[in-house]
Formats: C-alpha cells, sequence, structure tokens
C-alpha cells in the first residue's frame, strides 16, 4: 500500500489557524492597558508607552464574529502596502509583456556565461548593496519589486527562484536587523531609550559586516549546489513550470531600440526611488504612483494600445490577489490582540520576565522576548514605541546599558523573514509565487545561526558595560 506523504495545507489556511490561536489567546488573557504620551523623534511625533502605568481594565470579550471581523479590518490596516503590491504585480504584468525584462536578462546570461569568473561576484554584490540599503535607509517594502527582477535573472544562472528572492530580500533583511543606521529601528530606539543618535556605531559596523558575510555565504553555498544540482531545489517543480513559460512565450525577445528604453526606464525609476526615500522622505504611496508611471511609459515604449496596457496591467495585479489575503489575515492577529485590549498586558508579562531572570543572561532575555514580540507587531518604528519606554528604564534596574537593550531590540529583526504576519515577507513570497512552507524550511538554518550570533553578540556589551549609558 502505497504511503500518503504529509502536505501542509496552504499558507492562507495556516495564517487563519493562528487568527483563531490568537483569537483563543485574547479570550484567556486578562485585558489591561498602558497609559500613552506623545514624544517627537527624529522630527515626529511618536505615541510611545509610558513606564509604570500598566493596569488591568474590565476584561474586553471579543465575539465569534471578530474570526471573520478582523481579517476584513485587516485590509483597511494594510491598505497601502496591499496596494503597493497590486502596482508592482501590475507593473511588471506590462514589463513582462513588453519582453524587455526576457531581452535583458538573455543579454546578462551571455554575458556571464563568457564570463564565468564574474558569476561568482554577482551575489555578494549585489547582496552587500541591499544590505547597506537595509542599514542606511530602513529598506523594506522597497525590496518586493527587485524579487520580480532577480528570480528571471537567478535562473538564466542556473540557480532557482528561491536565490532570486534571497539576493534582494535576505540582503536587505540582514541588512534591517544588523544596522548601524537604520532610522526605523537604530535611530527610533535611541531617541526614544534617550541615547545619542546612532550612538555605538562602531560595533554595530562590526556585526553589520559579520552577519552580512554570513549571509551571503550562506546563499553563496547554496547558490551552488543548486547550479550543479537543479533538483536539489526546493521549488524545482515551480522553476521549471517557469523556465518552460518563458520558452512557449510568443512575445517578442529581440534587444531593440524599445527595449532598451523600457529597461533604462525602469532602472532610472529605480534610481529615482532611491533619491525620493532618502532626499523626499518617500512612503508607499510615492512609491506606489512611480511604479505606476514606470508601467503607463512602459507599455507606450512598447507600442502597446491603451486597452492592451491594461488588459496586461490587470493581468498582473490579479496574481497578487493571494497575498493580499494573506497580508489580511496576518493583520487580523495584531488587530485582534489590540481589540481585546491584552497586548499591553503580554508586555507587562514580558517586563516582569526580563526583570527576573540574572543580569548576564538579561539581554539575551529582552531578544528572544523582543522577538516573540515581533511576531505580532513587526513594524520596527511601532515595536520600539511599544516596547523600548518599558525596556530602556528597565534596564537601569537590571544592571544593563540602555545601548546593549537598543541592540537586543534591533537583532530581533532577523527573524522577520520568515514571519507569516509580516506583510513584507508575505508580499515578497506572494509576488515570488513561494510557498511560505517552502520558504520557511529552506530559511530557518540560516535564521538559528544568525540568532546565535545575536544572542552571542549580545555578550560583550553585557560584560564590558557598552555606553554610553
Amino acid at each position: 500500500m502505497e504511503k500518503r506523504s504529509f502536505k501542509l495545507p496552504h499558507t492562507l489556511v495556516l495564517i487563519y489557524w493562528l487568527v483563531i490561536l490568537v483569537y483563543v489567546l485574547a479570550l484567556i488573557l486578562p485585558s489591561g492597558e498602558f497609559q500613552r504620551t506623545e514624544k517627537t523623534v527624529q522630527g515626529q511625533t511618536r505615541l510611545m508607552t509610558v513606564p509604570g502605568t500598566y493596569h488591568q481594565v474590565e476584561k474586553k470579550w471579543l465575539g465569534p464574529e471578530w474570526l471573520l471581523i478582523a481579517p476584513i479590518r485587516g485590509f483597511e490596516d494594510a491598505s497601502l502596502i496591499i496596494i503597493l503590491i497590486f502596482i508592482f504585480g501590475g507593473t511588471f504584468g506590462i514589463l513582462t509583456r513588453s519582453g524587455a525584462i526576457d531581452a535583458g536578462i538573455r543579454r546578462l546570461a551571455d554575458f556571464f556565461g563568457r564570463n564565468p569568473r564574474l558569476r561568482i561576484m554577482v551575489i555578494p554584490v549585489l547582496m552587500l548593496v541591499f544590505s547597506l540599503a537595509g542599514s542606511v535607509y530602513g529598506m523594506a517594502e522597497e525590496s518586493i519589486p527587485f524579487v520580480l527582477i532577480f528570480i528571471p535573472f537567478a535562473l538564466s544562472l542556473g540557480y532557482d527562484s528561491i536565490v532570486g528572492v534571497a539576493i534582494p530580500f535576505l540582503g536587505s533583511a540582514v541588512g534591517f536587523a544588523a544596522a548601524f543606521f537604520n532610522p526605523f529601528t537604530v535611530g527610533i530606539a535611541q531617541g526614544l531609550a534617550e541615547l545619542p543618535l546612532y550612538s555605538g556605531l562602531a560595533y554595530r559596523l562590526i556585526l553589520w559586516f559579520i552577519m552580512t558575510a554570513v549571509g551571503i555565504a550562506f546563499v553563496m553555498v547554496y547558490a551552488e549546489k543548486i547550479r550543479k544540482n537543479p533538483e536539489l531545489s526546493p521549488v524545482y517543480d515551480l522553476d521549471r513550470e517557469r523556465l518552460l513559460q518563458q520558452a512557449n512565450s510568443t512575445q517578442k525577445s529581440e534587444w531593440g531600440t524599445a527595449e532598451k528604453l523600457i529597461i533604462a526606464t525602469l532602472f532610472g525609476g529605480i534610481g529615482f526611488l532611491i533619491y525620493g526615500i532618502l532626499a523626499k522622505g518617500w512612503y508607499m504611496e510615492e512609491i506606489a504612483a512611480l511604479f505606476l508611471a514606470i508601467g503607463l511609459v512602459s507599455g507606450f515604449l512598447a507600442r502597446m494600445k491603451a486597452s492592451t496596457i491594461a488588459i496586461n496591467f490587470l493581468d498582473g495585479a490579479k496574481d497578487m490577489m493571494n497575498v493580499s489575503l494573506i497580508i489580511a489575515c496576518g493583520r487580523a492577529v495584531l488587530i485582534i490582540l489590540r481589540e481585546a485590549a491584552v497586548l499591553d498586558t503580554m508586555l507587562q508579562g514580558a517586563a516582569n520576565l526580563i526583570a527576573g531572570v540574572p543580569s548576564i543572561l538579561t539581554a539575551q532575555v529582552i531578544f528572544l522576548v523582543q522577538a516573540v514580540i515581533n511576531f505580532f507587531v513587526h513594524s520596527g518604528t511601532a515595536q520600539a514605541a511599544l516596547t523600548m519606554p518599558i525596556i530602556a528604564p528597565l534596564s537601569d534596574l537590571i544592571g544593563i546599558t540602555r545601548q546593549t537593550s537598543v541592540l537586543a531590540f534591533q537583532l530581533c529583526e532577523v527573524i522577520n523573514p520568515v514571519l507569516p504576519t509580516s506583510a513584507v515577507t508575505m508580499g515578497v513570497l506572494g509576488v515570488a509565487r513561494i510557498p511560505w512552507e517552502k520558504w520557511a524550511k529552506w530559511f530557518l538554518p540560516l535564521m538559528l545561526i544568525l540568532s546565535v550570533l545575536s544572542l552571542l553578540a549580545l555578550i560583550p556589551p553585557v560584560l564590558f558595560k557598552w555606553g554610553p549609558f
């Protein structure tokens, strides 16, 4: 009798099980809240938690209808990222139908085929660039469109879709976690902890270099293994379909003037995106508008009729429906905790746990606690506003410096690339069409390595009372 292999349910089902689990947790935990106050950090007003003000309130019972209401509210709560993903999908629908990306990728593949010694430098150089972007300006959502470019590029070099995702997404994620300048984690957390802005730069630079090198080495070893034996890839069947679709494509793939102008428009737009983020403080609305413009201009350069542009845009956008539903359900987890008023109860319990361990282990416990909170509140800025006003003064009492507690907070971001509640993670996997469980299985060893490195990196700051205070 043939044995049936166990198969995990669809990612949307897994996320909804998580919603149910959190709903049950919200029924068990008592409701409570901290007082909140406004504080200006880096020129922006943040609503921060006031330490020592936690108090229980009358239990807020959520009826079973919240199992349906919360995901619907998730669409509203995550509306900007969902819109952004639809725009990305639609724009790349136009770009794909134009044939320009396919033609450009083929020329790159031919170039590296003639220069095999240069191919080995592709992964480290590109991941280093994305890690810098994650560290310097907190690149996160911006990595999503790059995934759509790097997947066909990785396939053309003999790698797989996971390598195509890892180059921009893991590169920026590692840089984000081990950041030395990231304004959304280091900057906000140090401001809330009343530390000099971007102090402790030298030690953070060392950590960034080490963790980036580890991430690059992990991806390079895996990529070479797949190049030698593609069947070892967990997404082998998916990539065979991608390659078959490319081979059977009826779209033009010549490298003419139109194709060159379209590629120039794409990369010119990406350059303008970097300028807008760094110089103008762009966020998701501006990024979405820019990519919409790139799609429209590319369609006209490809001599598509207006109706054809619309059809191609819709074809690309409709592929994003699955990931949009997953993001909404992931956001429902936080909505249930917030509506049941148990999120602050969890934070108070975490503070009590930290206060009860020996000081030599406190930094590691802060890391683990922040990692758990990060599962529910995966925005670095929101998590800093929620936790640092509690953790910073608590660190004074338990014998570690505030600088150390900020480092423990930022390093917990190493788990973000696997979180099913993270809109960025699920957005990346959605546009890549990689099932979450396959990605999670692949990423878990690297996550454990980076987590152990983070725990070890917290030992010297505790022993040497890493300052300034």
